[in-house]
């Protein structure tokens, strides 16, 4: 099992920064990717942004060039969000896909954080 612990959320006017991380433990041989989605009130989970084992990192148009996902250490994932717009507002959720044994994959979430834009 693994577990994912979001922190970091809050809120904060337009045009400042957030750092979220997301603490990750629990039996696992490696972590292949991790994101964050985000889910505002009335709308669907939305991916933010990826980050795979190799570095590798995708972000959602709409937050390209503001925030930065990066791997921390194997156990740590951090979003750093800057110029955020109060359309940024939601909770957001860290997200892992796990090995878990011989050629076994398993999908992870956390509880998720709310992030708050507003003046």
């Amino acid at each position: 099992q693994v577990q994912l612990v979001e922190s970091g959320g809050g809120l904060v006017q337009p045009g400042g920064s957030l750092r979220l991380s997301c603490a990750i433990s629990g039996r696992f041989i490696s972590i292949v990717s991790n994101a964050w989605y985000r889910q505002a009130p009335g709308k669907e989970r939305e991916l933010v942004a990826s980050i795979t084992s190799g570095t590798s990192t995708d972000y959602a148009a709409s937050v390209k060039g503001r925030f930065t996902i990066s791997r921390e250490n194997a156990n740590m994932v951090t979003l750093r969000m800057n110029s955020l717009k109060p359309e940024d507002t939601a909770v957001y959720y860290c997200n892992a896909e796990a090995l878990t044994g011989w050629n076994q994959r398993k999908v992870y979430w956390g509880q998720g954080t709310q992030v708050t834009v507003s003046s």
